[in-house]
């Protein structure tokens, strides 16, 4: 038999692995594998949890049998390692990390990107002796995000993003005027992988099969000619969901690349209009965040200002045309 044709694999879930969404986990493990192929085996039921079919959000606990099936990971090729960064710091102690993340910059490598967030923190603090993402915020949002320095408070932070006891409040400029009786969007969402192996999350109805409830809460804080600044309150956790819910509403957000006005956007980024303003960034902030401290178990509440290109677009919409 060859050496190098591919076997079964077990694998024993430890502490680095607990609480890990089983999807997650394949990935990290299966480096050089593409994603599409990682969701595959997952749905087809060739990755076994204790001899037993899993779903790719199944949770990990200590000490279950992971069965990996056969698969061909491709040669590691050799890249540049992360350039170290720090990022403004809104909150820190020996438990935990909180940053104000700019857009633009992943909070993780993979999907074509070399590095983000993670990778970039851990080379500029490499006597960090544990450092990892407690939720995500998309490439292209900015604000809050949080990250655990110790095994306890991750699994302690992670469960209260689980069970709904954090509060989220993001700003988001949207395209049109937001009917300001419109408060609560309960829309069920459907997240597939397109061709690429991109995720792409749409609007289903509440009795879809794979619809999964989700609740944003919009309040509206701003009207400009053509445009609505809004807050929004997440009460659910969904991939993309702020995006998706505006957008299925008529009114997509402002620079957003995926569910977005394109046209508007690319005029935008041009400096087409608004006295030639250029701005070329999705106009979702992360703003408010509030959790219980895994250790201590005090309130913390977190706020991050708007960045300046942001405010600066809402003074230039804010003047008479």
């Amino acid at each position: 038999m060859p050496e190098d044709r591919p076997q079964v694999k077990h694998l024993l879930v430890d502490e680095g692995g607990v609480g890990q969404r089983l999807d997650n986990f394949l990935l990290r493990q299966l480096k050089g594998v593409p994603k599409t192929h990682v969701y595959r085996v997952i749905r087809s039921g060739e990755v076994r949890i204790n001899k037993g079919r899993a779903a790719a959000d199944t949770r990990l606990a200590l000490g279950d049998d992971v069965r990996l099936p056969p698969v061909r990971v491709a040669a590691k090729a050799v890249t540049a390692p992360a350039p170290a960064r720090e990022f403004t710091v809104l909150c820190e102690d020996e438990h935990l990390l909180a940053i104000d993340k700019p857009a633009g910059v992943a909070v993780h490598g993979g999907s074509g990107v070399a590095f983000g967030v993670i990778e970039q923190l851990r080379q500029a603090r490499p006597d960090a002796r544990f450092l990892e993402l407690v939720h995500r915020l998309d490439k292209e949002t900015s604000g809050i995000l949080l990250l655990a320095k110790k095994r306890s408070a991750l699994t302690a932070l992670q469960a209260q993003f689980r069970e709904r006891e954090t509060d989220k409040i993001y700003s988001a400029l949207v395209i049109g005027h937001w009917p300001a009786s419109l408060k609560v969007i309960d829309v069920a969402l459907h997240k597939t992988l397109d061709a690429a192996g991109e995720r792409q999350v749409r609007a289903v109805a509440a009795d879809h099969p794979d619809g999964r409830r989700s609740i944003s809460l919009v309040k509206l804080a701003q009207s400009f000619a053509d445009h609505s600044l809004l807050e929004v309150t997440l009460k659910t956790g969904r991939t993309h969901q702020i995006r998706v819910h505006l957008a299925n509403a008529g009114h997509p957000i402002v620079g957003d690349p995926k569910y977005g006005d394109f046209a508007v956007n690319k005029a935008l980024a041009r400096g087409q209009g608004l006295s030639g303003l250029r701005f070329e960034r999705m106009f979702l902030h992360a703003r408010h965040l509030a959790f219980d401290h895994p250790a201590g178990g005090q309130r913390v509440a977190l706020q991050a200002a708007l960045p300046a290109e942001c405010v600066t677009l809402l003074a230039r919409l804010s003047e008479p045309h």
